[in-house]
């Protein structure tokens, strides 16, 4: 089956061919960890999970090696770490296990890699050192910068003038800087700051800049060049046109990455999301009235490129479609494979939009003697086998990995409703039906909705109750 991409370094969609394909490897740069992550950072962690199933169906689960880092070393960690008067280590542990709760709330898989960047300050002084040796970088006042001028495809994936890129990357002009646009590998610590001993026979202890960070951990755990290289739209300046520069230049190598690949933004009811504006909201917070596969269906309704309006009505309408879908499946084992035209969508640069179409579709087979438009091209599912392939197409993009009972029962736990009371209610209120006596069955109703639960009334006369979303 062909996978196309959309590669942000060429701006076209391309096949995409790994360099091995028994070892098919994908890099995504990872949080910060500092403070909870927000629904924002939450987007590139879906996506690249999608692309990770993706490719494990496609390659076989033990050929897809994904690494997805930790920035553990970083000035907002020591920034945060002072405000709170913890130790730093203490402060990125915990952000770490509340980072991993959270993702794992949202139906991720573990990465097959989590490296840390502490953990590769050897690798990164490597890098440094092979960069100075090769005229890349040079040392000035106790610090490691790298020389852009010295690599002239610098600016290649953003696309940037130098004067655009000099203002995106709210350059500090420093006085021992050769170039404007040169930036840091390496600089020296300050008091109470994380430190090791320096690179490139520098006296003072320092610390690892940021971007030379990920290209240690991707050359450790990956190799000189790889497959894909993934992160939000904002990393694409500076972020990743450095590391570019740097991994290219150490190894010398035409490329870092065969594909990079870009997720859009994420806006919060039509505005950018930001604390002064009132809007900003974290991953635990939302999870605190939402479940994790709502947040996970919102997210994948918008294709991963394209911006995304984070919205309460699209969590509701996301809600409502799980229902809809769990209450389709039943408690129905997933077929052996997805349906092949869901996969189909898939392969086409993870358009999660129209492979959730084809979800829609076999949750609503055709009628005999009737058709429904597209549902040819799923092979005229009917009846069990649709809920079947609904289900094992939804478990590939993290979705309906649960049975409906356990659902309902989760649903009702967290509701901390007495299902005994409810049966009792509704078998009085068909009662009352029966005896068309309106007035009482739609007092129970009533009674009944205060408590959260919704009624659905059948046609051969019974009633069914579900928790309401």
């Amino acid at each position: 089956m062909e996978l196309k991409l959309y590669d942000t370094l060429t701006r076209e969609k391309r096949v995409f061919e790994p360099l091995d394909r028994n070892r098919v490897r994908m890099y995504v740069c990872g949080p910060t960890v500092y403070d909870f992550a927000h629904i924002g950072n939450a987007r590139p962690v879906i996506v690249f999970d999608v692309l990770f199933r993706l490719l494990r169906h496609l390659y076989g689960a033990e050929h897809v090696t994904y690494v997805r880092n930790i920035t553990d070393v970083d000035d907002k960690i020591n920034a945060r770490a002072a405000e709170r008067g913890v130790p730093i280590r203490e402060l990125t542990e915990q952000t770490y296990r509340d980072f991993k709760e959270d993702v794992a709330a949202l139906g991720c898989l573990p990465p097959t890699v989590e490296p840390r960047a502490t953990e590769h300050i050897e690798q990164m002084k490597l890098l440094i050192e092979r960069l100075v040796a090769s005229g890349n970088a040079y040392v000035a006042d106790d610090h490691v910068l790298f020389n852009v001028p010295s690599m002239p495809e610098y600016g290649k994936l953003s696309k940037r003038s130098l004067d655009e890129m000099i203002a995106g990357a709210r350059v500090d002009v420093a006085p021992y800087k050769r170039d404007p646009m040169d930036f840091v590998l390496w600089k020296p610590s300050k008091p109470g700051e994380p430190a090791w001993p320096s690179p490139a026979g520098i006296a003072v202890p320092g610390r690892p800049g940021w971007h030379i960070e990920c290209s240690a951990m991707a050359w450790k755990h990956l190799g000189e060049t790889f497959d894909i290289h993934g992160g939000g739209i904002d990393l694409v300046f500076p972020h990743h046109e450095n590391e570019i520069a740097q991994s290219r230049c150490a190894f010398h190598t035409p490329l870092m990455a065969r594909t990079w690949m870009h997720n859009g933004f994420l806006q919060v009811e039509g505005e950018k999301m930001a604390k002064s504006a009132g809007n900003f909201v974290t991953i635990r917070e939302l999870l605190a009235d939402w479940p994790g596969e709502v947040l996970r269906l919102n997210m994948l309704r918008t294709h991963y490129r394209q911006p995304t309006d984070w919205t309460l009505r699209g969590l509701e309408e996301s809600s409502k479609i799980l229902d809809r879908w769990y209450e389709e499946i039943g408690d129905v084992d997933s077929a052996e494979t997805p349906d092949q035209s869901f996969v189909n969508s898939l392969c086409d640069d993870l358009n999660t939009p129209d492979a959730i179409t084809r979800l829609h579709q076999m949750a609503h087979p055709p009628v005999a003697g009737k058709a429904m438009a597209g549902v040819s091209m799923l092979g005229d599912r009917t009846g069990e086998d649709a809920q079947r392939h609904l289900k094992s197409s939804a478990m590939l993009i993290g979705l309906l990995g649960k049975r409906a009972s356990s659902k309902k029962s989760e649903a009702i736990e967290a509701a901390k409703l007495d299902v005994t009371t409810i049966e009792s209610l509704v078998a009085a209120r068909s009662t009352a039906r029966k005896s068309k006596n309106f007035s009482e069955s739609d007092r129970i109703r009533n009674e009944i909705a205060e408590m959260g639960v919704e009624l659905e009334d059948h046609r051969d006369g019974t009633t069914t109750w579900k928790v309401k979303s």
